[in-house]
């Protein structure tokens, strides 16, 4: 009896604690889910051209604050521009983000010229430093001015019209200054921070992200989804600078490094092909063509520029396998020299132009070098074969009789011929070759021109 009373009681105080602990964790989450969590905010970091690679690390930053429910995502900008499809792309994820997005252009000195401007007319915030300055977002070709014919103007014109109908669709989005992004896309006119914040072509000026989330506390922020009004007083900013990712993607995707990556691609194929079994250059040569090729893809270059250096190189490389005495390797240096003007756009030729010109002294030097190697080639005498024995020096075996007899040619013993008296001991040459018979002259007669 005592020992049930025991073992009940003690059931007992195991229930009571049981009971206790889930209490004690109900009230636990109960007092979690009723404190207030802090709000953040996610600060990504565009200091370079806008391109495929910077493209993708915006994006991937926007669906990051979004699965994070952040309150705001803050692009820090400053470029010089970039490509017109990139910025077209992202100028899309932006407007249709969940989460409002600030461009901000800083710091101090930066800018967000040509399609930064574009970015910047696209985000719901549009935000400066003092000191810096927007605006030339007249849109530029990738390779360079053509010749002013009817069809080029007719194409500029176009691209011109596309890009203003481009930007004011974006300023009228957020209610900013659309007569100015016009006159940024025809005049490329530019605004310092001050100036702009006075036409409406931006919403804040801020010293820095501390001032920039003081003045934005509050704002209404018109977003694809509805309205939004922004809490940003004691916001937590979350900084995610740009990876090893980006960093590659940004390199390969420079005109300058795609262009050097065709070309040891290229000539590590051509030395992998002439010297099969080595190996290394065919690993090189083939890794670098194919991130040559993707750069050129994303860069959506002239397919006519890259075709004639491709061309170029072919024909450089055939003037070593089929002799043409430089036509091969001088029509090849001309496509080359061609296409290369084709695939460099004005920002890049100052760095293009020795890259080309050394290449295309090289190939030329090669050229120069196969040219003048083959005519020596062909000047040289035989040292073989029948062609050889024309010329020989032999020696008389014996009196020649009735202008017959034999000589030591080579070390070997020959049957010849011959004109007036020759005795043994004679030096001769051989001037003809007859079957197994040889016609000679005594070296003292001058040899006849062929």
């Amino acid at each position: 009896m005592g020992h049930s009373r025991r073992l009940l009681t003690h059931r007992q105080r195991c229930a009571c604690w049981l009971v206790c602990l889930l209490l004690g964790g109900i009230l636990a989450m109960t007092a979690l889910a009723q404190s207030p969590v802090a709000e953040r905010a996610l600060v990504l970091t565009l200091e370079d051209s806008i391109n495929p690679a910077t493209r993708d690390y915006v994006e991937r930053g926007i669906r990051r604050a979004e699965s994070m429910d952040a309150e705001l995502l803050v692009v820090e900008l400053d470029t010089p521009g970039g490509q017109v499809e990139s910025m077209r792309r992202l100028a899309q994820t932006i407007l249709a983000a969940r989460v409002p997005v600030a461009t901000y252009v800083t710091p101090s000195g930066a800018r967000a010229a040509s399609a930064g401007t574009y970015l910047l007319y696209a985000s719901p915030i549009a935000a400066m430093s003092p000191g810096t300055h927007l605006g030339s977002a007249t849109p530029v070709t990738l390779g360079g001015e053509t010749p002013e014919d009817a069809n080029s103007q007719a194409m500029r014109q176009k691209m011109i019209e596309d890009a203003v109908a481009t930007i004011r669709g974006y300023a009228e989005r957020h209610g900013r200054n659309a007569d100015w992004a016009e006159q940024a896309v025809r005049e490329a006119a530019n605004l310092g921070a001050k100036e702009a914040l006075e036409r409406d072509v931006i919403d804040v000026v801020a010293v820095d992200l501390d001032d920039l989330m003081a003045q934005l506390d509050g704002r209404q922020v018109e977003l694809e989804d509805g309205t939004r009004t922004l809490s940003t007083a004691d916001i937590e900013l979350v900084r995610e600078a740009p990876d090893w990712r980006t960093s590659l993607l940004s390199l390969i995707a420079n005109p300058i490094v795609a262009y050097g990556l065709l070309l040891i691609g290229f000539y590590g194929l051509v030395f992998e092909l002439a010297s099969p079994g080595t190996l290394v250059p065919g690993v090189i040569g083939g890794i670098s063509l194919m991130l040559g090729l993707f750069a050129f893809q994303v860069l959506s270059i002239d397919l006519a520029g890259l075709g004639l250096v491709l061309l170029g190189l072919a024909m450089i490389v055939g003037e070593a396998f089929l002799p043409s005495f430089g036509a091969l390797g001088a029509g090849g240096i001309a496509a080359f020299v061609i296409g290369s003007i084709l695939l460099m756009d004005e920002a890049n030729s100052a760095v293009a132009w020795p890259l080309i010109g050394g290449t295309a002294l090289v190939a030329a030097g090669f050229l120069l070098w196969g040219v003048m190697r083959l005519m020596g080639v062909r000047r040289r005498m035989p040292l073989t074969g029948r062609e050889e024995l024309i010329g020989a020096e032999a020696v008389a075996l014996g009196d020649f009789v009735a202008g017959r007899g034999k000589v030591l040619l080579h070390g070997e013993r020959w049957q010849a011929r011959g004109k007036g008296p020759i005795r043994k001991g004679d030096k001769l040459r051989v001037m003809a070759l007859d079957g197994l018979t040889v016609s000679v002259e005594p070296t003292g007669v001058e040899r006849p021109s062929t």
